[in-house]
């Protein structure tokens, strides 16, 4: 087998002689850690606890302990290791795991707690009269454009609205796992990870070597929606610490139920907007407070609120306006990052508020939109200046011809006025709907984040002519490298077949970095560049082989407050337009989706077909999102069933999808992956809205969702 074949999953490894690891974990929500005790056990059969971590107990840059020391914070907390040659025995020493906490938080029913192969042992609790209950506060954000005084008061019309999003879970095709073992004096790790070197530096720190002694060789990612972000630093550096605690090879991969479990998820959100109208119909202010669920502690905070803050802010004219925003923590499994990474949350909030203005005003909610735009040489929310003209008309109407969208929401709006005037009148035929959203994605992180440091490419010309290019993004197609060596190719004159690059290996590539944000295809492509020219300079006056190394600088520029950011992350925004059409049964009121249809201006297309391909694939998923994925935690975890039991789009339900680009070859490629996240949902909502007549502002609207509502809503009428 070759182990250096990106394409193969963790599983697929399989190290002479190695041993399994399993995580036990906090069976209760907090509390103070007092000890772990084992069953009498073989001497080739170890527990690790945090107390044999032989350097830092934490992940590099983030708030979260390798195994929980005297704190815990969530059930499903790994506490404790154990590693052994037998997976059934293992697996049965591991139930029988006693985990001693003072103080406990929450302690779910003991059949609950335990879960087949997750090890959540069995819990004693002691008490005692010194804990520190407070939790601590989260990250919080006051921004003020323009001020507003007494404007959201009469005589203005105030509208006001609560838009919620649910949590979501990630979409891979293996759970998390690694395997790791010594060659030599180097530890190999091999894990799915979209940031290798994150990995390899947060196992030096724990097990306290020098960075060069690890090598991280990452596994196949499949389609990650940046679920493989950071999670898969915490599982390996289980694995790494047992490998070096028991000098055995070994692996740890975790069961579908586990990570369902206590894996990330989508963070959840709830937005309140208040905007008021003055006697013209025109927004006069507007009042908007966000709450970020990030789970125990927050895993990229700042950048994650920041991203709520803009999305709810959307594409508009919204000035004056108050956000207050912060992150709440619980005591559940940290959340997120997810693709959006907080625009996606924002951009539903805010779109299916201005649908609901246009509602009030009795207008076409895509006319509304046309009317409010920003327009170039105006500010985007964060005070960068928006430089490049944007075809909002255009992306609009793209959309609206795609789906016929003018006469349908006029005919739509036309039977549910008649519906409204005669609530008995019995109904034959489907309610339908229609509903239109707008939205952006930028590329690469938006506050300066310590990676900041760790970006780079490396190129290296050899006497044959032969370019190699070196990286350590991680990526789950061809599109990004087939992009790096035709851009090398043209700049040096060189035959595509005569430019390869290396990515899969942290002993033989720079560090570039996380993989997520479209940074593979922005800012990778832009160091890679300039690389080449470096190259083109000195070839003809140095001897071969040349070798040039690009760091990536960040355009530091004040935003919001006078915060620092990444100009670079809003310089350079791709743009779309969805339009959802949706029926509901007039019967049993289940809803169907007909059609989505979206116009995407993505700057230069490589390739149309796996642009497309890509595409679809995020609208099946946010599509699952608004519609499916019901999932929430109770008492501090989620159903012991939520695997076997949630819901996602299956082949039946995916409607058809038309996708249409805004061709633009005179810009570098962007980002276009998060798109239907900041778009599909509130276009979904509102199309339902128009069909029930009810307003639907809380993700997922499912079918007992509507329902609900329309059930209600029948009997009410009944009533009166």
């Amino acid at each position: 087998m070759n182990n250096s074949d990106p394409r193969l999953f963790v599983d697929d490894f399989y190290p002479e002689g190695f041993y399994h690891v399993i995580t036990i974990r906090s069976p209760v929500s907090g509390g103070r850690l007092l000890r772990v005790e084992t069953p009498k056990m073989p001497a080739a059969y170890t527990l690790i606890t945090a107390s044999d971590i032989p350097g830092t107990n934490r992940l590099e840059y983030l708030p979260v302990p390798v195994l929980a020391d005297e704190k815990i914070s969530y059930i499903g907390e790994p506490v404790a290791l154990l590693a052994g040659p037998d997976i059934s025995k293992l697996t049965e020493y591991a139930e029988a795991v006693t985990v001693h906490v003072a103080d406990a938080g929450i302690i779910p029913d003991t059949n609950a707690s335990i879960i087949p192969d997750t090890n959540a042992g069995i819990v004693q609790t002691e008490e005692t009269q010194d804990s520190d209950k407070d939790s601590p506060g989260g990250t919080s954000r006051r921004i003020e454009k323009g001020t507003l005084k007494n404007v959201l008061k009469k005589p203005n019309t105030i509208i006001e609205g609560t838009y919620k999003t649910g949590i979501q879970e990630h979409w891979y095709s293996d759970p998390h796992g690694a395997a790791a073992f010594y060659e030599n004096e180097t530890l190999i790790v091999f894990t799915s990870t979209q940031w290798p070197f994150h990995v390899k530096r947060s196992i030096a720190s724990l097990i306290n070597i020098k960075p060069e002694f690890v090598a991280v060789r990452p596994a196949w990612t499949g389609i990650h929606l940046d679920g493989k972000l950071w999670y898969p630093s915490l599982v390996a550096c289980h694995a790494a610490l047992a490998a070096s605690i028991v000098n055995k090879a070994v692996k740890l991969s975790l069961t579908r139920d586990e990570d369902f479990l206590y894996s990330p998820k989508r963070n959840a959100g709830e937005v309140v907007i208040k905007s008021a109208l003055n006697k013209k119909g025109e927004l006069v202010g507007n009042s908007i407070q966000i709450k970020n669920f990030a789970g125990s502690c927050e895993i990229f905070g700042e950048e994650t609120l920041d991203r709520f803050c803009l999305g709810s802010l959307g594409s508009y004219i919204l000035e004056p306006v108050e956000i207050d925003a912060k992150t709440v923590l619980e005591p559940i499994p940290p959340q997120g990052p997810f693709a959006g990474f907080g625009l996606s949350q924002g951009f539903f909030a805010i779109e299916r508020h201005v649908s609901q203005i246009a509602d009030t005003l009795n207008i076409d909610p895509l006319e509304w939109r046309q009317r409010n735009i920003l327009l170039k040489n105006n500010n985007t929310p964060m005070e960068i200046p928006i430089k490049e003209h944007i075809a909002f008309d255009h992306l609009l109407e793209t959309a609206a011809s795609m789906s016929d969208y003018h006469r349908k929401w006029a005919s739509y709006e036309l039977l549910r006025k008649h519906r409204r005037q005669h609530p008995g009148e019995e109904k034959h035929e489907p309610f339908r709907g229609i509903g239109v959203s707008l939205a952006y994605q930028g590329s690469g992180f938006i506050n300066l984040p310590p990676e900041k440091n760790f970006t780079s490419v490396e190129l290296t010309l050899d006497k044959d002519s032969i370019l190699e290019i070196r990286t350590s993004m991680v990526s789950t197609n061809n599109d990004c490298t087939s992009l790096w060596k035709n851009t090398a190719a043209e700049i040096l004159s060189l035959a595509p077949a005569s430019v390869k690059v290396t990515l899969n290996n942290t002993e033989l590539v720079p560090d570039s970095g996380p993989s997520s944000l479209s940074r593979n295809i922005t800012v990778l492509t832009k160091l890679i560049e300039r690389s080449c020219l470096a190259i083109r300079k000195q070839r003809f006056r140095d001897p071969l082989p040349i070798t040039v190394k690009k760091v990536y600088t960040p355009l530091k520029t004040k935003g919001w407050n006078n915060k620092l950011i990444d100009q670079n992350a809003l310089n350079h925004l791709s743009w779309a337009a969805a339009v959802v059409e949706v029926e509901i049964d007039p019967i049993e009121y289940i809803p169907k989706v007909r059609g989505i249809w979206t116009a995407v201006d993505g700057g230069k297309i490589l390739s149309e077909q796996r642009a497309k391909l890509s595409l679809k694939t995020a609208v099946i998923q946010a599509l699952g999102w608004a519609a499916w994925e019901e999932l929430s935690y109770k008492d501090g975890r989620l159903p012991p069933d939520s695997s076997s039991c949630y819901a996602i789009p299956t082949v039946r339900d995916v409607p058809p999808i038309a996708i249409d680009f805004l061709w633009n070859d005179s810009v570098i490629p962007r980002g276009i992956g998060e798109l239907p996240f900041n778009t599909i949902p509130a276009a979904y909502a509102q199309a339902l809205t128009q069909a029930a007549d009810c307003p639907f502002n809380t993700l997922p609207v499912t079918a007992e969702r509507v329902w609900q509502a329309l059930s209600s809503k029948e009997k009410k009428e009944e009533e009166s």
